[in-house]
């Protein structure tokens, strides 16, 4: 596992390459971004060998490389501060950068195509490098001042990217609300990293961070306070209630980087913080899992019933990431870290099958508004049949990927919550069927609504199918690896369950009744949703029309962004002004400018005081004379 740190390495040197010699290079240098993730992709697999051939049985035993960063005595404590560049390597770390990697290799290969002829062509792929370095770097730190810096990183980077075509004013918003919104979850990050670090074992090594507050070092009230702050992190990263907000405008981007960073990189990053992290919430109070768990409820509900009202395809698949993204919170509020992992592993292909899927739609007819499609099945057969597919996994229909992964968050559901908890999910199933099944209708099936557009429409060339057939195959069968048989034939002992359970007595579970249950109410919500919006949609429209004001709550989102609008200019520009005003006046005319104007006006009339002429001298010292001699008879008097 000593090669590990080659895997964000090799990104990063080929980023440093082509901001300063990419457009020197043959195609801006393209083929050098995808040789790098390319080749990051390949060592995951040597490093994964390394991992198995340690185990003991069905123990693994983690491995971690680190070099000295800054070493420093404490004075008066008499011990020795180190900060470390080191890298961790445990089997959530080897699901992550397989994600990870397989699925920017995908998307760079499809970009080829996707973004030729864009004017920034470049430096498209040149952040993508960093983009892909830094998440690949974020889950491989062993501390959390390193994580943290390459979770800075990956936010940048979704900066850059959200913001790419910054002309258009609706992309430069929207990357500035991304940006804002998620350093609002990573003040909370940063502060409880410090508070973790001011009172532990005074080093930022996650491990020993671990160690030290299992051991009971921390007081409970405190770590409390701390894992509820690094959750503000995860929550606005994963675009989770209320921090939300920014996930569907992200999508002003392009459609690659949209698949990116919804499938791979940046919302997953949150999950993986918990992931990782999930040993101190379980050691603090109660209450930092429900507070996971209610947050990860209350995603899915709000994101599905979004999901029902907007028409922008991008933006739908953006809610149903959402919705993915609030179960695996709820699996981990549930301490199911392998239901969660699972859920991820699976959601990385057949999310990313979807957003590169609407994007071969949008490359080929220049239109994402589902009200101006349809029909064109007939046109892009291989993107409608691989779409499908992502649809229906999404949606958890059995055998694909979704099912399984949803199933196991079923099962946690219902044995280590309350009853409402398992319904609420159930009930989420039913909604998801609905509005993926009016995405894949409305935009490939029946008439056409826009002939332009239609006509326009076919499938795009191999560097944008073969990613699309890849994933979608990986979506099919990903699922599998819920069987024992399954994991022990790909090379991990016990199966894949015990892997990324890290060791503890663990099966993927499959309920019959749950799995029943599940299937019929997800079928059941797609069989409604084909019904309400086959042909021109008569029903569904009817239907909008009858409940009006639940749609128009809906199309608005909750007014939960106009909520904050108005906070952001009633009370925080209103608070503003105040002290504004406060800085203009007291601060700087009173205090500032009032101190330097009193010193000019006390200099200028004292000045005046000097005349040069002895006998002005000579006359003043008489008067004073005279002055302290009658002030002092009349004191004696």
């Amino acid at each position: 596992m000593d090669q590990a740190w080659l895997i964000p390495a090799i990104p990063a040197a080929a980023f440093a390459i082509l901001l300063i010699f990419g457009p020197y290079l043959p195609r801006k240098g393209d083929w050098l971004a995808i040789a790098a993730i390319g080749a990051s992709f390949i060592l995951v697999f040597p490093v994964l060998a390394d991992l198995l051939d340690q185990a003991d049985g069905t123990t693994y035993v983690a491995g971690e490389k680190a070099w000295e960063w800054i070493s420093f005595d404490l004075a008066g404590v008499g011990e020795k501060f180190e900060i470390e560049i080191g890298f961790y390597v445990d089997p959530i770390t080897i699901v992550m950068l397989a994600v990870v990697t397989l699925v920017a290799l995908m998307v760079q290969v499809y970009s080829i195509a996707y973004m030729k002829g864009d004017s920034r062509y470049g430096w498209y792929f040149t952040v993508m490098s960093l983009f892909a370095a830094s998440m690949l770097l974020l889950v491989l730190s062993n501390n959390l001042l390193l994580l943290y810096a390459g979770w800075e990183a990956v936010g940048f980077c979704s900066f850059l990217l959200i913001g790419f075509w910054w002309e258009k004013r609706s992309a430069a918003e929207a990357a500035k609300k991304a940006f804002i919104t998620t350093r609002i979850g990573d003040v909370g990050l940063l502060i409880g990293i410090i508070m973790l670090w001011l009172e532990g074992p005074n080093t930022f090594n996650i491990q020993e961070i671990i160690t030290f507050a299992e051991e009971g070092g921390y007081d409970n009230t405190y770590l409390t306070g701390a894992v509820l702050l690094m959750f503000m992190g995860a929550l606005g990263k994963s675009g989770q209630f209320p921090l939300h907000v920014w996930l569907p405008d992200a999508m002003e981007g392009p459609t690659p980087v949209s698949a990116l960073i919804h499938a791979a990189t940046m919302v997953v990053a949150g999950v993986y913080l918990v992931a990782r992290m999930l040993p101190l919430f379980e050691v603090a109070d109660p209450i930092a899992l429900d507070v996971v768990l209610v947050v990860g409820l209350t995603t899915v509900m709000i994101s599905a019933t979004m999901g029902l009202a907007a028409t922008d395809i991008k933006r739908v698949i953006a809610y149903s990431t959402l919705n993915s993204l609030g179960l695996m919170f709820v699996a981990l509020g549930s301490s199911a870290v392998a239901a969660a992992m699972l859920y991820l592993f699976v959601h990385g292909f057949f999310k990313a099958l979807l957003f590169l899927g609407a994007g071969s739609v949008i490359h080929a007819t220049k239109e994402q508004d589902m009200n101006r499609l349809g029909g064109l099945a007939a046109k892009m057969p291989i993107t409608a049949a691989v779409f499908a597919i992502g649809t229906l996994a999404m949606i958890g229909i059995i055998p694909l990927s979704g099912f399984w992964a949803k199933d196991e968050v079923l099962v946690f559901a219902k044995e280590e919550q309350n009853i409402i908890v398992y319904l609420v999910l159930l009930s989420s199933l039913v909604i998801t069927g609905l509005y993926m099944t009016r995405l894949f209708v409305r935009t490939f099936l029946f008439a056409p609504r826009e002939q332009a557009a239609y006509d326009h429409a076919h499938e795009g060339g191999l560097l944008i199918t073969v990613p699309l057939l890849i994933l979608g195959l990986l979506a099919t069968v990903g699922g599998f690896v819920v069987f024992d048989e399954v994991g022990e034939a790909l090379g991990f002992p016990g199966g894949f369950a015990q892997f990324v359970f890290l060791n503890e007595a663990h099966e993927f579970e499959f309920h019959l009744d749950t799995a029943i249950t599940s299937s019929v109410l997800a079928g059941g919500g797609a069989v409604a949703g084909w019904i309400l919006w086959q042909n021109k949609a008569e029903l569904a429209a009817r239907i909008r029309d009858r409940f009006a004001p639940v749609s128009t709550l809906l199309s608005n989102r909750y007014y939960i962004d106009e909520i904050y609008q108005f906070v952001i200019d009633r009370i925080v520009l209103g608070l503003g002004s105040i002290i504004a005003w406060f800085d203009r006046v007291v601060v700087n005319d009173g205090g500032v400018d009032g101190s330097a104007k009193l010193g000019y006006f006390t200099g200028f009339e004292a000045k005046f005081l000097q005349t040069g002429r002895l006998p002005n001298y000579a006359l003043a010292i008489v008067v004073g004379i005279l002055v302290l001699s009658i002030a002092m008879l009349v004191t004696q008097v």
